[in-house]
């Protein structure tokens, strides 16, 4: 499969319930995936998940969010029709006036030698 590229305009958003279900998607994360937007809202968030990432990275993203701290970091997601793409992810919990957790992503394009970095990391980690 092949690796497609943010452009440097896109910021790619979504939002979840606390179980991790879609419940907001925006154009570029549309656009990216693969997906539709009736695709994507009411699925688990690990639809995008490449087998290249370790589980430990997401492991670490819930610990800290579900801490009502903020989550940064590198993730590599499969689209829709196999291809992938890398983000640099930025994950914070938010409270709704019902008291419910949500929690909001925002993903920006990470430079290639983060690419490269990153993903010499995580082979050692899946090893």
């Amino acid at each position: 499969m092949a690796e497609i590229h943010m452009t440097e305009r896109m910021l790619i958003i979504s939002e979840t319930d606390e179980r991790g279900i879609i419940t907001f998607a925006n154009e570029d994360f549309v656009r990216m995936s693969g997906y539709s937007y009736p695709e994507l809202i009411g699925k688990p968030h690990n639809i995008l998940r490449h087998p290249d990432m370790p589980s430990s990275a997401f492991g670490d993203l819930w610990k800290t969010v579900k801490n009502n701290q903020i989550w940064n970091g590198f993730v590599c997601n499969r689209c829709k029709n196999g291809d992938y793409y890398w983000v640099y992810a930025t994950v914070a919990a938010l409270k709704a006036s019902d008291g419910s957790r949500h929690y909001l992503s925002i993903r920006r394009r990470p430079t290639r030698e983060e690419v490269e970095y990153y993903s010499a990391l995580y082979k050692t980690m899946k090893e």
